[in-house]
């Protein structure tokens, strides 16, 4: 399969994990009598803070992780004996004694896990069983990124596709996206690749982000030299798998002479406000302590280091997080319960805190509707949602009487967690809400060369729909906007990334529209915007197959919490309905014959001298005019929002009218 990657010479991984056995039989023998009461800290001559019993507990503790070398990268066992949990207390902790280690923070994430990851073992064995004469270039593309270290050894070895078999007899593979495959990459066309290309350097340097590195220590124990380089903290690390461009194939399995852009991160990172403030990929998903310096390498006295970048490596994945928590032992992996648990917290908090805002604004209420406006703004540096194209967002929108009886609801989800009210194909986007089985979804949709939607990869061939809420600084006129433009009713919605025509806003407004059917009392709306990684409907191809892979995942799924994550809520409360005639008890002197106005254009039919005022929601005037008898047009000066114009005739009786331009 003709899919982009680079051809280099790569080495056979090997492995020894004799040097560890006999580390460990020698620390269970010399531990027994030693146990109750462990060595105190003690400076040497060589400035090292630790014992050597507590060095060989540190080797110990690597056990879980794959150790040794190939010809290009080391297991990150190499790595936690400096830079995992110091049992002295001494280094990896913050100022008040918190444990922060690099290694057990990495360990939990999903970034640990790529090559463990049930559901892409199963979706990379859909593609393969759809497409059996493509299995090699299939299963090449995709341990390119998901097992880095065993697919660019063999590369530099001379292999000319790296499989799936390949890599699950391959400790230092399965080590998934570990230290090296990020420490380890060159700043050789740093953030011009994609699509799983990737420039190692393979001169045994490990690049950091602190000037002068303390080199001894690091390149005795595992033979790698530490090297400051400013671009580990560039954005352009992430470029080579978070931009991923496929050939089409046909149902035939023919290429068509196509290409899809299946998920583009980091060019949604670029055209975006971020870029431009420097603001980075590393900057969210590796935070920087706030406070304090910090000792990194166990065992040695190095120079405190500050800012101390936590490894968490949080995304929005809290559903495969959870499915790892779940099935430890079966996945083989290396972090525990209590580990996974952390980067479950440190998820949700990313997606509570650091994914959208969100309000809810009342409007209006006429005798038969309600009119209320949700804004949402983007608070990622790319699209959110963002990564492959199974993760939506919606919105529920819910509207209750005084006794909590349910008057509307749009966006509420079945038994199974799919969205009531979504289309047989694919729910479009919305400006306007005015039933309940209208739902707003915020997602990406496939097609294939029949224009048909898909969730087979190599199939797709062009978006249907891409309406994910744009980063602010987004723009139609940015040269990576092919690979991340807006697709379908979106494009045309004038507050979806706009204000009054200027592009940026990172945000969208959705208007709901809600009829009453008689309800006059008090009545309560709420906004609920939920995040859902693995939609049914998504996993309804792929779980019409059978494989291994696909069985192993679906039981999974059909066990796992599989509700979708609120992020956001908002709630209102609207009064009772007051006509507004009620402000003039005569016959009225002006009738509006539409508050409604998608242009901004308001008739009005009079048969008095009178005039008016127009008022934005503030309470300040936009519009004064003296007005004569019989039919005219008001032009509100001003976009989306609510609007309040004041009637008065010449006997000082007044009525108001609220105008609504969504």
């Amino acid at each position: 399969m003709r899919y982009f990657y680079y051809n280099r010479e790569r080495t056979i991984p090997t492995y020894s994990m004799s040097r560890k056995k006999k580390i460990l039989i020698f620390f269970v023998i010399v531990s027994i009598p030693f146990l109750a009461e462990l060595p105190l800290r003690m400076a040497t001559a060589n400035d090292n803070f630790h014992s050597e019993f507590e060095k060989l507990q540190f080797e110990m503790m690597a056990d879980s992780l794959p150790g040794g070398f190939n010809v290009l990268f080391a297991g990150s066992g190499e790595c936690i004996q400096c830079h995992g949990m110091d049992t002295a207390g001494i280094a990896s902790v913050d100022p008040l004694g918190n444990d922060i280690n690099l290694v057990d923070d990495w360990r939990a994430t999903m970034m640990a896990n790529s090559s463990k990851d049930p559901f892409w073992r199963a979706k990379v064995s859909h593609e393969v069983l759809l497409y059996p004469q493509h299995q090699q270039a299939i299963e090449h593309k995709c341990t390119s990124c998901h097992a880095p270290m065993g697919h660019f050894a063999a590369l530099h070895n001379g292999q000319e596709y790296y499989s799936m078999a390949e890599m699950m007899s391959d400790s230092i593979a399965l080590d998934g996206v570990s230290c090296l495959a990020c420490h380890q990459q060159s700043d050789k066309e740093l953030g011009s690749l994609h699509s799983g290309h990737l420039n190692f350097d393979t001169t045994r340097v490990a690049y950091g982000p602190y000037i002068s590195p303390l080199e001894s220590p690091m390149v005795m124990a595992s033979t790698y030299q530490p090297v400051y380089s400013e671009h580990i903290s560039d954005a352009g690390i992430c470029a080579g798998c978070h931009t991923l461009v496929t050939e089409t194939l046909d149902y035939d399995g023919n290429y068509t002479g196509t290409s899809f852009v299946e998920q583009a991160t980091y060019h949604e990172w670029l055209n975006s406000k971020y870029e431009n403030d420097g603001v980075s990929c590393q900057n969210c998903h590796m935070e920087a302590m706030a406070k304090g310096q910090v000792l990194i390498a166990a065992g040695y006295e190095t120079e405190p280091r500050s800012p101390f970048y936590l490894h968490e490596l949080a995304g929005a994945n809290v559903f495969m997080l959870k499915i790892f928590r779940d099935h430890i032992d079966e996945l083989g992996l290396t972090a525990n319960y209590e580990q996974f648990t952390q980067a479950i917290m440190a998820t949700e908090d990313m997606l509570y805190n650091k994914s959208i805002a969100l309000d809810l604004n009342f409007l209006d209420r006429t005798a038969d509707t309600v009119f209320f406006e949700v804004d949402m703004l983007n608070l990622a540096g790319h699209k959110f949602p963002s990564g492959y194209p199974s993760r939506r967002a919606f919105v529920e929108f819910l509207v209750e009487n005084e006794q909590g009886d349910t008057l509307f609801i749009s966006g509420r989800t079945d038994d199974d967690f799919e969205v009531v009210g979504h289309n047989a194909d694919y729910e479009p986007h919305y400006d306007i809400i005015r039933s309940e089985d209208e739902v707003q979804i915020y997602e990406m949709v496939m097609a294939d060369v029949n224009n048909d939607v898909t969730t087979v990869l190599v199939r797709g061939d062009h978006a249907l729909k891409d309406n994910r809420l744009a980063p602010e600084g987004f723009s139609s006129s940015h040269t990576v906007y092919d690979t991340v433009r807006v697709v379908g009713m979106a494009e045309t919605d004038e507050n979806f990334n706009l204000d009054n025509g200027q592009e940026g806003t990172g945000g969208d407004k959705l208007y709901f529209h809600v009829p009453t059917n008689g309800e006059n009392g008090e009545l309560t709306a709420t906004a609920r915007v939920y995040y859902q990684t693995a939609p049914p409907k998504w996993m309804e191809e792929m779980f019409s197959e059978q494989s291994d892979e696909i069985d192993e995942f679906r039981a999974m799924f059909d066990a796992a919490d599989r509700q979708p994550i609120l992020i956001k809520e908002r709630s209102v409360d609207v009064g009772t309905f007051v006509s507004t005639s009620e402000f003039f008890n005569g016959t009225p002197f002006i009738k509006v014959l539409s508050n409604l106005s998608a242009d901004g254009m308001v008739t009005v039919q009079s048969e008095e001298i009178h005039a008016y005022t127009v008022y934005d929601v503030n309470g300040r005037s936009l519009q004064h005019k003296k007005q004569q008898t019989g039919q005219y047009d008001i032009s509100i000066p001003g976009g989306s929002g609510l609007y309040i114009i004041l009637f008065e005739n010449k006997d000082g009786h007044s009525i108001i009218e609220k105008i609504i331009i969504p």
